[in-house]
């Protein structure tokens, strides 16, 4: 259970206060409000408050442009001409922040996006709770072949078995040494800060993530791809889902020219071309390396 008594007593209370405001609401993110979306095996993320709708977007590109919005008639073929054309400041204007648990090899990951504010729970004041991320026996994978950075085939029986007490008995005996490190048991006992460096990266650590929409965007095309790591991936997928209940003219935009769409290079773009021409074009003749043609074959083959 991600949440505790305590915490679930505490999203009720706030959801059941509401306040009168002059600002901007978006119906479809008040519902998101608070709640507490479960991840992973003790993971979750809750909106904690967000600032802007679609709207928010198309006012900024207004002001900004002026009369050249004038062709364009309505807020969602606008939003779309924005994001065809990689317009980022207009998105900037709306952000979200988010209450993420998440296994601390996942936060390493996704720190990386340093676009953000972010306020991590600190194990230095606090002591981490006996939470551990164990994969699912489906997505307990062997090392890929041939990607150094990504997995290929399902453990299955002994193995599959071996791995998951490796990773359980691992997790708990840290953390048993980790409350003894801590324990006075008559002896000072080391200090926090201290102990936490014996505890595993699959620990679970929260934070508040607070994001613009532009760059919250740039996160999601990264890490809602089919070949993003799965336990990053499963909290972009679930972030997909408030975003698109939030803003759904800008998702929308997004899901069609950014997740669903692809960029093609220039020598990509004229071989595509020469294609469309009726032309017999190859990997030789397209002046692309291997592994550009090998992927540019991919997108127009699917």
């Amino acid at each position: 259970m991600p949440v505790t008594p305590d915490q679930q007593a505490e999203i009720d209370a706030s959801r059941a206060t509401t306040q009168p405001t002059l600002r901007a609401t978006a119906p479809g993110m008040e519902k998101h409000l608070y709640t507490a979306h479960e991840v992973l095996d003790h993971g979750l993320i809750r909106v904690i408050d967000y600032m802007g709708d679609d709207s928010a977007i198309t006012q900024a590109a207004r002001v900004s442009y002026g009369k050249g919005t004038k062709a364009v008639t309505n807020d969602e073929g606008l939003i779309r001409y924005l994001m065809r054309h990689w317009h980022s400041t207009p998105f900037e204007m709306c952000e979200i922040k988010l209450h993420v648990k998440l296994p601390v090899f996942v936060a390493r990951q996704w720190i990386r996006h340093r676009t953000a504010n972010v306020n991590e729970y600190s194990a230095r004041y606090s002591i981490l709770d006996r939470e551990f991320y164990i994969p699912a026996p489906e997505n307990l994978n062997a090392q890929s072949v041939i990607n150094n950075q990504g997995r290929g085939e399902v453990l299955e029986g002994e193995e599959a078995q071996r791995v998951l007490d490796i990773l359980r008995d691992d997790s708990t005996r840290a953390y048993d040494n980790y409350e003894s490190m801590m324990s006075d048991e008559g002896q000072q006992g080391l200090a926090r800060e201290l102990a936490r460096m014996n505890l595993p990266a699959n620990i679970y650590t929260q934070w508040y993530w607070k994001v613009d929409l532009h760059n919250l965007f740039h996160f999601l095309r990264l890490r809602a791809d089919p070949h993003a790591q799965y336990e990053i991936r499963v909290y972009a997928d679930a972030i997909c889902e408030i975003v698109k209940d939030w803003v759904p003219y800008a998702y929308k935009a997004f899901e069609d020219y950014r997740l669903g769409g692809t960029q093609l290079s220039g020598p990509g773009l004229e071989v595509l071309r020469r294609m469309l021409k009726g032309e017999k074009v190859d990997q030789e003749s397209s002046g692309m390396s291997a592994r550009e043609w090998r992927e540019l074959m991919g997108v127009i083959e699917g």
